[in-house]
Protein backbone atom coordinates (compact mmCIF):
# COMPACT_ATOMS: atom_id res chain seq x y z
CA UNK A 1 0.00 0.00 0.00
CA UNK A 2 2.51 2.29 0.80
CA UNK A 3 4.40 1.85 -2.31
CA UNK A 4 1.74 2.31 -4.20
CA UNK A 5 0.70 5.79 -2.00
CA UNK A 6 4.43 6.59 -2.76
CA UNK A 7 4.33 6.23 -6.31
CA UNK A 8 1.19 8.00 -6.64
CA UNK A 9 2.76 11.07 -4.75
CA UNK A 10 5.47 10.64 -7.23
CA UNK A 11 2.75 10.71 -10.30
CA UNK A 12 1.41 13.42 -9.06
CA UNK A 13 4.35 15.62 -7.86
CA UNK A 14 5.12 15.04 -12.20
CA UNK A 15 1.90 15.70 -12.98
CA UNK A 16 2.29 19.41 -10.85
CA UNK A 17 5.33 19.39 -12.56
CA UNK A 18 3.98 18.94 -15.96
CA UNK A 19 1.25 21.33 -15.38
CA UNK A 20 3.30 24.04 -14.47
CA UNK A 21 5.11 23.78 -17.27
CA UNK A 22 1.33 24.12 -19.02
CA UNK A 23 1.03 26.70 -17.56
CA UNK A 24 4.13 28.65 -18.29
CA UNK A 25 3.74 28.40 -21.86
CA UNK A 26 0.46 29.26 -21.88
CA UNK A 27 1.26 32.28 -20.16
CA UNK A 28 3.55 33.30 -22.44
CA UNK A 29 1.45 32.44 -25.01
CA UNK A 30 -1.14 34.69 -23.76
CA UNK A 31 1.62 37.34 -22.86
CA UNK A 32 2.46 38.04 -27.00
CA UNK A 33 -1.03 37.49 -27.80
CA UNK A 34 -2.06 40.43 -25.49
CA UNK A 35 0.54 42.79 -27.61
CA UNK A 36 0.69 42.96 -31.64
CA UNK A 37 1.68 40.81 -33.93
CA UNK A 38 4.67 43.28 -34.63
CA UNK A 39 5.59 43.03 -31.07
CA UNK A 40 6.37 39.25 -32.01
CA UNK A 41 8.07 40.26 -34.55
CA UNK A 42 9.89 41.99 -32.32
CA UNK A 43 11.29 39.36 -30.26
CA UNK A 44 11.52 36.88 -33.50
CA UNK A 45 14.77 39.13 -34.39
CA UNK A 46 12.94 40.46 -37.23
CA UNK A 47 12.93 44.18 -38.09
CA UNK A 48 9.69 45.85 -38.19
CA UNK A 49 10.81 48.79 -39.52
CA UNK A 50 9.86 48.50 -43.28
CA UNK A 51 6.10 48.94 -43.30
CA UNK A 52 3.65 49.29 -46.25
CA UNK A 53 1.25 51.80 -46.54
CA UNK A 54 -1.06 51.49 -43.33
CA UNK A 55 -4.72 53.14 -43.22
CA UNK A 56 -6.62 54.90 -40.56
CA UNK A 57 -3.67 57.50 -38.92
CA UNK A 58 -3.37 61.26 -38.47
CA UNK A 59 0.07 62.83 -39.67
CA UNK A 60 0.27 66.15 -38.69
CA UNK A 61 3.02 68.84 -40.32
CA UNK A 62 4.76 70.74 -38.06
CA UNK A 63 7.12 73.26 -39.61
CA UNK A 64 10.52 74.51 -38.38
CA UNK A 65 11.82 73.56 -34.86
CA UNK A 66 9.70 75.59 -32.37
CA UNK A 67 6.45 73.75 -33.80
CA UNK A 68 8.37 70.79 -32.78
CA UNK A 69 9.84 71.43 -29.44
CA UNK A 70 6.86 72.85 -28.13
CA UNK A 71 5.01 69.39 -29.41
CA UNK A 72 7.63 66.98 -27.87
CA UNK A 73 8.08 68.96 -24.74
CA UNK A 74 3.94 68.50 -24.43
CA UNK A 75 4.08 64.62 -25.15
CA UNK A 76 6.76 64.73 -22.31
CA UNK A 77 4.85 65.64 -20.21
CA UNK A 78 1.77 64.16 -20.60
CA UNK A 79 3.94 60.64 -20.97
CA UNK A 80 2.66 57.73 -19.31
CA UNK A 81 4.97 54.72 -19.60
CA UNK A 82 8.14 55.18 -22.07
CA UNK A 83 9.93 57.89 -24.06
CA UNK A 84 12.52 57.02 -27.01
CA UNK A 85 14.36 60.15 -28.46
CA UNK A 86 16.73 59.36 -31.13
CA UNK A 87 18.92 62.73 -32.58
CA UNK A 88 22.18 63.36 -34.68
CA UNK A 89 22.46 66.68 -32.81
CA UNK A 90 21.92 67.24 -28.89
CA UNK A 91 23.67 70.66 -28.09
CA UNK A 92 24.10 72.01 -25.16
CA UNK A 93 21.84 75.81 -26.18
CA UNK A 94 18.82 76.79 -24.76
CA UNK A 95 16.66 74.33 -26.99
CA UNK A 96 18.70 71.66 -25.31
CA UNK A 97 18.32 72.16 -22.15
CA UNK A 98 14.77 73.15 -22.21
CA UNK A 99 14.69 69.42 -23.94
CA UNK A 100 16.78 67.57 -21.39
CA UNK A 101 14.74 69.05 -18.78
CA UNK A 102 11.30 67.63 -20.23
CA UNK A 103 12.97 64.39 -20.05
CA UNK A 104 14.11 64.61 -16.96
CA UNK A 105 10.72 65.54 -15.49
CA UNK A 106 9.46 62.47 -17.03
CA UNK A 107 11.70 60.16 -15.76
CA UNK A 108 11.25 61.68 -12.49
CA UNK A 109 7.64 60.25 -12.41
CA UNK A 110 9.21 56.86 -13.61
CA UNK A 111 8.57 57.00 -17.03
CA UNK A 112 11.25 54.89 -19.13
CA UNK A 113 12.76 57.31 -20.96
CA UNK A 114 15.42 56.60 -23.36
CA UNK A 115 17.91 59.20 -25.46
CA UNK A 116 20.08 57.71 -27.98
CA UNK A 117 22.77 60.33 -29.98
CA UNK A 118 25.11 60.12 -32.13
CA UNK A 119 28.76 60.08 -31.17
CA UNK A 120 29.70 62.36 -34.08
CA UNK A 121 26.92 65.32 -34.54
CA UNK A 122 27.03 65.31 -30.29
CA UNK A 123 30.71 65.42 -30.16
CA UNK A 124 30.32 68.69 -28.43
CA UNK A 125 27.75 68.03 -25.26
CA UNK A 126 29.62 68.53 -22.48
CA UNK A 127 29.47 65.29 -20.04
CA UNK A 128 27.53 67.30 -17.46
CA UNK A 129 24.60 67.18 -19.31
CA UNK A 130 24.72 63.46 -19.71
CA UNK A 131 25.17 63.17 -15.73
CA UNK A 132 21.94 65.51 -14.74
CA UNK A 133 20.03 63.32 -17.32
CA UNK A 134 21.28 59.84 -15.96
CA UNK A 135 21.12 61.10 -12.33
CA UNK A 136 17.42 62.07 -13.16
CA UNK A 137 16.75 58.65 -14.29
CA UNK A 138 16.99 59.07 -18.33
CA UNK A 139 18.67 56.49 -20.08
CA UNK A 140 21.61 57.70 -22.43
CA UNK A 141 23.48 56.26 -25.17
CA UNK A 142 25.96 57.04 -27.79
CA UNK A 143 25.49 55.67 -31.27
CA UNK A 144 29.13 55.11 -32.29
CA UNK A 145 31.04 57.28 -29.91
CA UNK A 146 34.33 56.75 -30.53
CA UNK A 147 35.74 59.45 -33.71
CA UNK A 148 38.65 60.20 -34.70
CA UNK A 149 40.43 62.75 -37.41
CA UNK A 150 42.96 60.14 -38.05
CA UNK A 151 40.78 57.24 -38.83
CA UNK A 152 38.94 57.17 -42.76
CA UNK A 153 36.57 53.84 -42.09
CA UNK A 154 33.56 52.93 -43.43
CA UNK A 155 31.90 52.81 -40.26
CA UNK A 156 33.16 55.61 -38.98
CA UNK A 157 31.21 57.57 -41.54
CA UNK A 158 28.03 55.59 -40.49
CA UNK A 159 26.26 58.04 -38.68
CA UNK A 160 22.92 58.08 -36.48
CA UNK A 161 21.09 60.68 -38.73
CA UNK A 162 17.45 60.06 -38.28
CA UNK A 163 15.75 62.15 -35.86
CA UNK A 164 12.84 60.66 -33.91
CA UNK A 165 10.73 61.27 -31.09
CA UNK A 166 8.20 57.93 -29.88
CA UNK A 167 5.79 58.79 -26.84
CA UNK A 168 4.03 55.23 -25.49
CA UNK A 169 2.10 54.12 -28.35
CA UNK A 170 0.24 57.21 -28.98
CA UNK A 171 2.28 59.33 -31.13
CA UNK A 172 5.48 59.82 -32.61
CA UNK A 173 7.43 62.23 -34.24
CA UNK A 174 9.44 61.82 -37.15
CA UNK A 175 11.70 64.78 -39.23
CA UNK A 176 14.63 66.36 -40.16
CA UNK A 177 15.18 68.84 -36.82
CA UNK A 178 17.82 67.93 -34.36
CA UNK A 179 18.10 69.37 -30.70
CA UNK A 180 19.06 72.39 -31.42
CA UNK A 181 18.21 76.25 -31.38
CA UNK A 182 16.47 77.07 -34.32
CA UNK A 183 17.67 80.73 -33.91
CA UNK A 184 21.13 79.72 -34.42
CA UNK A 185 22.18 81.03 -37.50
CA UNK A 186 24.33 83.39 -38.68
CA UNK A 187 23.54 86.99 -38.29
CA UNK A 188 20.11 86.83 -36.82
CA UNK A 189 18.42 85.22 -39.84
CA UNK A 190 15.18 83.55 -39.66
CA UNK A 191 14.68 80.16 -38.16
CA UNK A 192 15.80 77.16 -40.16
CA UNK A 193 13.13 76.22 -42.83
CA UNK A 194 12.48 72.37 -41.69
CA UNK A 195 9.89 70.20 -41.00
CA UNK A 196 8.84 67.03 -38.95
CA UNK A 197 5.59 65.29 -38.90
CA UNK A 198 3.57 63.76 -36.20
CA UNK A 199 1.67 60.25 -36.44
CA UNK A 200 -1.26 59.40 -34.69
CA UNK A 201 -2.58 55.81 -35.45
CA UNK A 202 -1.28 52.20 -36.13
CA UNK A 203 1.94 53.56 -37.59
CA UNK A 204 3.24 54.81 -34.51
CA UNK A 205 3.69 50.94 -33.09
CA UNK A 206 5.90 50.75 -36.02
CA UNK A 207 7.97 53.58 -35.02
CA UNK A 208 8.40 52.23 -32.08
CA UNK A 209 9.61 48.99 -32.52
CA UNK A 210 12.23 50.75 -34.39
CA UNK A 211 12.88 52.65 -32.23
CA UNK A 212 13.31 49.72 -29.53
CA UNK A 213 15.43 47.37 -31.40
CA UNK A 214 17.56 50.23 -32.19
CA UNK A 215 18.33 50.92 -28.91
CA UNK A 216 18.60 47.08 -27.88
CA UNK A 217 20.83 46.95 -30.84
CA UNK A 218 23.11 50.21 -29.76
CA UNK A 219 22.96 48.80 -25.67
CA UNK A 220 23.17 45.27 -26.34
CA UNK A 221 23.35 44.12 -22.76
CA UNK A 222 19.94 45.00 -23.14
CA UNK A 223 18.87 41.34 -24.26
CA UNK A 224 21.03 39.66 -21.82
CA UNK A 225 19.37 41.30 -18.62
CA UNK A 226 15.88 41.45 -20.31
CA UNK A 227 15.63 44.97 -19.60
CA UNK A 228 13.76 45.56 -23.22
CA UNK A 229 10.31 44.22 -22.03
CA UNK A 230 10.14 47.28 -19.64
CA UNK A 231 8.59 49.15 -22.62
CA UNK A 232 6.13 46.49 -24.25
CA UNK A 233 2.98 47.17 -23.89
CA UNK A 234 -0.63 47.08 -25.55
CA UNK A 235 -0.70 49.71 -28.54
CA UNK A 236 -3.71 51.93 -29.08
CA UNK A 237 -4.58 52.93 -32.01
CA UNK A 238 -7.56 55.10 -30.76
CA UNK A 239 -5.98 58.39 -31.98
CA UNK A 240 -6.08 57.39 -35.76
CA UNK A 241 -7.40 58.95 -38.74
CA UNK A 242 -8.04 58.66 -42.39
CA UNK A 243 -4.24 59.10 -43.99
CA UNK A 244 -2.18 55.94 -45.62
CA UNK A 245 1.11 56.12 -44.11
CA UNK A 246 4.49 54.29 -44.49
CA UNK A 247 7.29 54.37 -41.99
CA UNK A 248 10.83 53.75 -43.87
CA UNK A 249 14.29 53.88 -42.59
CA UNK A 250 17.89 53.29 -44.40
CA UNK A 251 20.47 51.05 -42.30
CA UNK A 252 23.51 49.40 -43.24
CA UNK A 253 21.76 45.44 -43.79
CA UNK A 254 18.64 44.98 -44.91
CA UNK A 255 17.03 48.22 -45.96
CA UNK A 256 20.06 49.93 -47.91
CA UNK A 257 17.88 51.09 -50.47
CA UNK A 258 14.39 51.73 -49.08
CA UNK A 259 13.98 55.41 -48.98
CA UNK A 260 16.19 55.80 -52.37
CA UNK A 261 13.37 53.14 -53.80
CA UNK A 262 10.50 54.90 -52.52
CA UNK A 263 11.66 58.14 -54.21
CA UNK A 264 12.31 56.80 -57.11
CA UNK A 265 9.25 54.47 -57.77
CA UNK A 266 6.95 57.65 -56.75
CA UNK A 267 9.14 60.00 -59.06
CA UNK A 268 8.97 57.38 -62.10
CA UNK A 269 4.88 57.01 -61.51
CA UNK A 270 4.52 60.79 -61.68
CA UNK A 271 1.71 62.44 -63.85
CA UNK A 272 2.11 66.10 -63.77
CA UNK A 273 4.51 67.26 -60.44
CA UNK A 274 7.01 66.63 -58.69
CA UNK A 275 8.22 69.06 -55.69
CA UNK A 276 11.56 68.53 -53.99
CA UNK A 277 12.81 70.58 -51.30
CA UNK A 278 16.26 69.29 -50.01
CA UNK A 279 19.06 70.80 -47.82
CA UNK A 280 21.92 68.51 -49.49
CA UNK A 281 20.95 67.73 -52.89
CA UNK A 282 23.40 65.39 -54.42
CA UNK A 283 21.70 62.41 -56.45
CA UNK A 284 23.25 59.48 -58.33
CA UNK A 285 23.23 58.89 -61.66
CA UNK A 286 19.87 56.89 -61.72
CA UNK A 287 17.78 59.44 -59.23
CA UNK A 288 19.19 62.00 -61.89
CA UNK A 289 18.08 60.13 -64.56
CA UNK A 290 14.65 59.22 -63.18
CA UNK A 291 13.94 63.35 -62.94
CA UNK A 292 15.25 64.40 -66.45
CA UNK A 293 13.19 61.38 -67.30
CA UNK A 294 9.92 62.82 -65.64
CA UNK A 295 10.72 66.41 -67.04
CA UNK A 296 10.98 64.65 -70.49
CA UNK A 297 7.14 63.83 -70.72
CA UNK A 298 5.78 66.83 -69.54
CA UNK A 299 5.83 66.58 -65.51
CA UNK A 300 7.31 69.51 -64.07
CA UNK A 301 10.18 69.33 -61.71
CA UNK A 302 10.95 71.94 -58.78
CA UNK A 303 13.84 71.38 -56.56
CA UNK A 304 14.35 73.81 -53.43
CA UNK A 305 18.25 73.47 -52.59
CA UNK A 306 20.52 75.13 -50.12
CA UNK A 307 21.18 78.57 -51.57
CA UNK A 308 23.43 79.74 -48.25
CA UNK A 309 26.75 78.26 -47.96
CA UNK A 310 26.52 76.10 -44.73
CA UNK A 311 29.10 73.15 -45.44
CA UNK A 312 31.49 74.07 -47.86
CA UNK A 313 31.83 70.99 -49.88
CA UNK A 314 28.30 69.94 -49.90
CA UNK A 315 27.11 73.41 -51.50
CA UNK A 316 29.35 73.57 -54.83
CA UNK A 317 29.40 70.37 -55.30
CA UNK A 318 25.23 69.90 -55.34
CA UNK A 319 25.69 72.94 -57.76
CA UNK A 320 28.12 70.97 -60.38
CA UNK A 321 25.17 68.99 -61.60
CA UNK A 322 22.79 71.84 -61.76
CA UNK A 323 23.90 72.55 -65.84
CA UNK A 324 22.42 69.09 -67.03
CA UNK A 325 19.08 69.39 -64.63
CA UNK A 326 18.52 73.02 -65.95
CA UNK A 327 18.94 71.50 -69.65
CA UNK A 328 16.26 68.75 -68.97
CA UNK A 329 13.81 71.34 -68.55
CA UNK A 330 14.17 70.89 -64.45
CA UNK A 331 13.65 74.07 -62.23
CA UNK A 332 15.85 75.37 -59.65
CA UNK A 333 15.42 77.54 -56.75
CA UNK A 334 17.73 78.15 -53.98
CA UNK A 335 16.50 79.49 -50.79
CA UNK A 336 18.27 82.46 -48.95
CA UNK A 337 16.43 83.47 -46.56
CA UNK A 338 17.97 81.58 -43.85
CA UNK A 339 19.39 78.20 -43.78
CA UNK A 340 17.49 75.62 -45.04
CA UNK A 341 17.47 71.98 -43.32
CA UNK A 342 14.04 70.30 -44.88
CA UNK A 343 13.82 66.65 -46.60
CA UNK A 344 10.72 66.33 -47.80
CA UNK A 345 8.74 66.01 -50.80
CA UNK A 346 5.19 65.93 -52.97
CA UNK A 347 4.63 64.15 -56.35
CA UNK A 348 1.38 64.43 -57.79
CA UNK A 349 -0.44 66.37 -55.32
CA UNK A 350 -1.76 63.38 -52.98
CA UNK A 351 2.44 60.96 -52.40
CA UNK A 352 4.36 63.07 -49.62
CA UNK A 353 7.50 62.53 -47.62
CA UNK A 354 9.22 63.99 -44.50
CA UNK A 355 12.02 62.90 -43.08
CA UNK A 356 15.69 62.62 -42.01
CA UNK A 357 17.36 61.49 -45.52
CA UNK A 358 18.61 63.97 -47.73
CA UNK A 359 19.29 62.84 -51.24
CA UNK A 360 22.91 62.65 -51.12
CA UNK A 361 25.60 59.61 -50.42
CA UNK A 362 25.69 60.06 -46.74
CA UNK A 363 22.34 59.68 -46.27
CA UNK A 364 21.13 57.28 -49.16
CA UNK A 365 24.48 54.92 -48.80
CA UNK A 366 25.97 55.16 -45.47
CA UNK A 367 23.95 57.03 -42.35
CA UNK A 368 20.83 55.45 -40.68
CA UNK A 369 17.70 57.17 -41.75
CA UNK A 370 14.08 57.68 -40.75
CA UNK A 371 11.08 58.81 -43.73
CA UNK A 372 7.36 58.56 -43.04
CA UNK A 373 5.70 58.24 -46.60
CA UNK A 374 1.60 60.00 -46.75
CA UNK A 375 -0.33 59.10 -49.49
CA UNK A 376 -3.14 61.38 -48.50
CA UNK A 377 -4.50 64.44 -50.70
CA UNK A 378 -4.69 67.04 -47.39
CA UNK A 379 -1.34 65.74 -46.41
CA UNK A 380 0.38 66.53 -49.65
CA UNK A 381 -1.70 69.87 -50.19
CA UNK A 382 -0.62 71.17 -46.98
CA UNK A 383 3.26 70.09 -47.34
CA UNK A 384 3.06 71.84 -50.90
CA UNK A 385 1.63 75.26 -49.94
CA UNK A 386 4.45 75.28 -47.37
CA UNK A 387 6.81 74.12 -50.01
CA UNK A 388 5.83 76.75 -52.35
CA UNK A 389 5.52 79.43 -50.33
CA UNK A 390 9.62 78.80 -48.98
CA UNK A 391 9.90 79.17 -52.84
CA UNK A 392 8.00 82.17 -53.51
CA UNK A 393 9.01 84.11 -50.35
CA UNK A 394 12.46 82.93 -49.57
CA UNK A 395 13.91 81.51 -52.82
CA UNK A 396 15.36 82.86 -56.07
CA UNK A 397 15.25 80.58 -59.31
CA UNK A 398 18.40 79.70 -60.73
CA UNK A 399 17.95 80.28 -64.71
CA UNK A 400 19.36 78.37 -67.56
CA UNK A 401 20.84 81.54 -69.43
CA UNK A 402 22.35 82.84 -66.06
CA UNK A 403 24.09 79.34 -65.05
CA UNK A 404 25.38 79.05 -68.37
CA UNK A 405 27.48 82.16 -68.27
CA UNK A 406 29.18 81.75 -64.54
CA UNK A 407 32.81 82.11 -64.58
CA UNK A 408 35.06 80.06 -64.64
CA UNK A 409 36.60 80.02 -61.17
CA UNK A 410 33.20 79.18 -60.16
CA UNK A 411 32.92 76.15 -62.34
CA UNK A 412 36.10 74.84 -61.60
CA UNK A 413 35.43 75.55 -57.65
CA UNK A 414 32.00 73.32 -58.51
CA UNK A 415 33.80 69.99 -60.02
CA UNK A 416 36.33 70.09 -57.43
CA UNK A 417 34.42 69.85 -54.73
CA UNK A 418 31.98 67.10 -56.57
CA UNK A 419 35.24 65.15 -57.28
CA UNK A 420 36.95 65.45 -53.71
CA UNK A 421 32.74 63.67 -52.87
CA UNK A 422 33.29 61.36 -55.16
CA UNK A 423 36.65 60.55 -53.51
CA UNK A 424 35.12 59.88 -50.19
CA UNK A 425 32.11 57.94 -51.35
CA UNK A 426 35.05 55.88 -53.23
CA UNK A 427 37.49 55.37 -49.99
CA UNK A 428 33.55 54.51 -48.37
CA UNK A 429 32.85 51.62 -51.29
CA UNK A 430 30.74 53.10 -53.28
CA UNK A 431 32.45 54.58 -56.39
CA UNK A 432 30.63 52.39 -58.32
CA UNK A 433 27.59 54.60 -58.07
CA UNK A 434 29.07 58.27 -57.48
CA UNK A 435 32.17 57.54 -59.75
CA UNK A 436 31.96 55.92 -63.52
CA UNK A 437 28.57 56.20 -64.16
CA UNK A 438 29.32 60.01 -63.93
CA UNK A 439 32.19 60.21 -65.75
CA UNK A 440 30.24 58.85 -68.70
CA UNK A 441 27.33 61.02 -68.23
CA UNK A 442 30.04 63.95 -68.88
CA UNK A 443 31.51 62.40 -71.47
CA UNK A 444 28.20 61.92 -72.92
CA UNK A 445 27.45 65.64 -72.63
CA UNK A 446 30.88 67.00 -74.00
CA UNK A 447 30.18 64.83 -76.94
CA UNK A 448 26.94 66.08 -77.68
CA UNK A 449 27.73 69.59 -77.22
CA UNK A 450 30.78 68.83 -79.60
CA UNK A 451 28.95 67.78 -82.66
CA UNK A 452 25.62 70.22 -82.13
Amino acid sequence: MMGLKGEALTDESGQRAKDSRVRAKVQSALLLNGVSSRIKLLFQGVDPSLSPLMPDNQVTLLQNGEAYFSAIEAAFDRAAHEIYLETYIFANDATGRRIAEALKRAALRGIHTHVLIDGFGSHDLPQSMIDHLRAAGVKVAWYRKKISPFTFKRKRLRRLHRKIVVVDGEIAFVGGVNINDDMSTTDHTPPRYDCTVAVEGPLVEVVRLSSQRLWSLVVWNTIRTGRIREGVMPFSSSAGGTMRAAFLVRDNVRHRRDIEAAYMRAIEQAQFEIIIANAYFLPGIKFRRALINAAGRGVRVLLLCQGRVEYFLQHYASRALYGNLLDAGIEIYEYHESFMHAKAAVIDEHWATVGSSNIDPYSLLLSREANVIVDDDEFAGTLKQSLKQAIETGAQQISKQNWNHQTAPLRFMNWLSFGFVRLLTGISGYAHEYGHAEMIERHRRRNEKHYH
